[in-house]
C-alpha cells in the first residue's frame, strides 16, 4: 500500500536518493517499490578498486540504479560547485541520505523544497558517526534502532523525524543487525515522508544529553585483548563481524600463528589471561581477565573457516597454552 498524507502532494514526489553500500541499497529499493516516490536521479561514490587486481567495482547502490535505469552522478566531492548545480538543475523536492560517506554542505542541503532526510542507524544522538552499528554491539546494548533526520551540516546532529527501536540480541552479530536495520531503515522512511512532507511531523532537536561517537572501525580493532572480561570479547567478536573481524596469535617454535576467531560463547573457568583451559569437539576454551571465552568457529590465516572439532584435527592446540 503506497503511503499517504492529508497534504502529500498528489503528482509523484521527485527524491535524489544519495548513498553507497549496501544497506543504502537496501533503503533505496523500499524508495523505488513506492510509485508516489519519483527518484530522479542516484549519488553514489565513484568506483574503487578492488580485488587482487584492484579492478574498479561500482558500489551496491550504483548496480541498483542501473538495473533500474536511473541516472547516476558520482562526484569525488559533494562540495563541488558543478555537482551541486546538477542537483540544482534535477529540482529534487527531497534529497534522502543513507550511508553515503560524506558531509554535505549547507549549499546543497538548502536546494529540495523539503531539506534532505538522512536514514542512521541508531537512535540519535547516541552513535553519531561511522560505526553504529559495530559500537552499539561492542558497548553490549541491548537495543538499538534507526532514526530519520533532517540533515543540518553537522555530523549526524539534524533534528529527528522519526525512530524505530529494536532490541540486540544474543545471537546477532554485525552483519545480522546490519540486514535487519537496513530493512527498518527502508520500510520507516517510506511510512516517514508522506507525512513529513504533508506536515504531519515537525522535526523536534536531539537531546542535548547522551551524545556518543562511533569512530570508524580499524584492523587492529580486531586483536583481542585476553585480560578483558569474557562478555567484552565476546561482544567484540559479535561487533566486529564479517569486518574486520577478530584474531589472536599462538606462538610456536617454528613461528608465531595468527588465528582468526569467528565465533564464540561465553564459558565458565579460571585461568591467567589468554590461556587454554580446554581444546576439544566443543570448542576452545580460553581464560580471560573475568571469565571465560569458548572459541567455536576459526581459522588460520590463508585457511578455511572451521568448527572448532575440525580446526584441532589439522592444527592441534592444548591446555596450558597461550593466546595473545
Amino acid at each position: 500500500m503506497s503511503p499517504t498524507a492529508a497534504n502529500f502532494p498528489m503528482t509523484p514526489l521527485r527524491i535524489i536518493f544519495m548513498g553507497t553500500p549496501p544497506l543504502a541499497a537496501t533503503v533505496l529499493d523500499a524508495l523505488l517499490s513506492e510509485k508516489s516516490f519519483n527518484v530522479v536521479a542516484v549519488v553514489t561514490q565513484p568506483d574503487q578498486p578492488k580485488g587482487r587486481d584492484l579492478k574498479l567495482q561500482p558500489s551496491a547502490v550504483k548496480e541498483l540504479a542501473v538495473r533500474n535505469g536511473l541516472p547516476v552522478l558520482q562526484p569525488e566531492r559533494a562540495r563541488e560547485s558543478q555537482f551541486i548545480e546538477q542537483v540544482r538543475a534535477l529540482a529534487p523536492d527531497l534529497i534522502v541520505v543513507a550511508a553515503y560517506g560524506q558531509i554535505l554542505p549547507q549549499a546543497l542541503l538548502d536546494v529540495p523544497k523539503f531539506g534532505c532526510l538522512n536514514v542512521h542507524t541508531s537512535l540519535l544522538p547516541k552513535y553519531r558517526g561511522a560505526a553504529p552499528i559495530q559500537w552499539a554491539i561492542l558497548n553490549g546494548d541491548s537495543e538499538t534502532g534507526v532514526t530519520i533526520m533532517k540533515m543540518d551540516a553537522g555530523l549526524d546532529t539534524g533534528d529527528i523525524v522519526s525512530e524505530e527501536r529494536t532490541p540486540i540480541a544474543s545471537d546477532d552479530n554485525a552483519q545480522t543487525l546490519h540486514d535487519r536495520l537496513a530493512q527498518f531503515g527502508g520500510a520507516l522512511l517510506v511510512r516517514t515522508i508522506p507525512d513529513y512532507v504533508g506536515g504531519k511531523i515537525v522535526p523536534h532537536p536531539q537531546p542535548a544529553e547522551s551524545v556518543t561517537y562511533a569512530r570508524k572501525i580499524t584492523k587492529e580493532d580486531g586483536r583481542l585483548d585476553w585480560s578483558q572480561p569474557a562478555i567484552v570479547l565476546w561482544n567484540r567478536v559479535r561487533g566486529l563481524a564479517p569486518w574486520p573481524g577478530t584474531f589472536t596469535l599462538v606462538r610456536r617454535k617454528n613461528g608465531t600463528v595468527l588465528l582468526k576467531i569467528l565465533r564464540a560463547e561465553l564459558a565458565e573457568g579460571t585461568g591467567a589471561p589468554g590461556e587454554i583451559l580446554a581444546a576439544e569437539q566443543a570448542g576452545v576454551v580460553v581464560a580471560c581477565g573475568e571469565g571465560a571465552l569458548r572459541i567455536t568457529e576459526l581459522q588460520r590465516e590463508g585457511g578455511k573457516r572451521l568448527s572448532a572439532g575440525q580446526f584441532l584435527a589439522g592444527f592441534p592446540l592444548r591446555a596450558g597454552e597461550r593466546l595473545g
